[in-house]
């Protein structure tokens, strides 16, 4: 059992990008008093992070709103955190213009079966496609090398794929919220283990609150911090991407942020990708 003294080690898995930096930059250098809990960054990329996630490895983790469908059990969903494409999203690419049904028959690199992304093309395309599993940050080049027709791009590619010379095919940011009377494609979010208790899963839940808090209230302080995980990208564009993903739906989803969310699992489970219909259960907003 841990002592009064000695915090507790909560290890903290997200992406290494300029985002999810940003949003934990108070809690992980010291800007703010964390209390009870030492907490212990885990960079890997989202799906890796889902994997572990499966399987309950990380105590507080960054997680697509997909692959919370099949953790559930394990995790719950901290109100603040979230990674929300309000009216833009994951894109999809090609060196060449293709049609709906081009793409149904030419495999697809994507970034992971459990992204958000992925769940989101499948929407698009209306059930499973072809596709090949290959890391996020080599899908831009394997497309412009022409070993595949098409990609799906996460993270700062959205913004670097024309310096490619790739043409956007769909932006599912866009095709959701047309879909979806306006709401904005939930894509991440954060997940905190239920066997933490709820005692503590409040007081993770306002540090990390307050950590969104802090940066977007010192803005340049911590997009300083960010741009060290910007592959590819200059101050203003990374300024550009954390912008896009931490805003006021992160400091709360919000009750339409939690609408756009369950109308995103039920929209999976309806195209058979999600087995059963999964309710999202969030943590109360402190």
């Amino acid at each position: 059992m841990t002592s009064l003294s000695t915090p507790q080690l909560v290890r903290l898995g997200h992406s290494p990008d300029p985002d999810d930096a940003f949003m934990f930059h108070a809690l992980v250098n010291g800007k703010i008093d964390t209390g009870s809990f030492q907490f212990e960054q885990i960079h890997q990329d989202i799906e890796t992070l889902n994997r572990r996630a499966l399987r309950g490895e990380l105590e507080v983790t960054a997680l697509s709103v997909h692959a919370y469908a099949f953790l559930a059990d394990r995790y719950r969903l901290l109100p603040s955190g979230a990674s929300m494409g309000d009216g833009y999203g994951p894109r999809l690419v090609s060196r060449h213009a293709l049609t709906r049904d081009e793409l149904r028959r030419t495999p697809i690199a994507v970034p992971g079966r459990l992204t958000s992304a992925f769940l989101a093309l499948a929407l698009y395309l209306d059930g499973e496609f072809p596709h090949e599993v290959v890391p996020f940050d080599r899908i831009m080049e394997e497309v412009e090398a022409g070993h595949f027709a098409a990609g799906l791009l996460i993270h700062e590619g959205q913004l670097t794929y024309a310096d490619h010379g790739l043409r956007l095919l769909a932006d599912l940011g866009v095709f959701w919220g047309e879909r979806e009377d306006g709401l904005p494609l939930p894509l991440g979010a954060n997940g905190v283990r239920r066997d933490l208790g709820d005692v503590r899963i409040l007081e993770i839940s306002t540090l990390l609150r307050r950590s969104i808090d802090y940066a977007l209230d010192h803005r340049e302080e911590a997009i300083d911090y960010a741009a060290r995980f910007g592959r590819g990208l200059d101050r203003a564009r990374t300024d550009r991407f954390v912008g896009m993903y931490v805003n006021e739906w992160t400091r709360d989803f919000g009750p339409r942020g939690r609408e756009a969310v369950q109308r995103f699992l039920d929209a999976g489970h309806r195209i058979g990708l999600l087995p059963t219909r999964v309710v999202a259960d969030f943590v109360p907003a402190g």
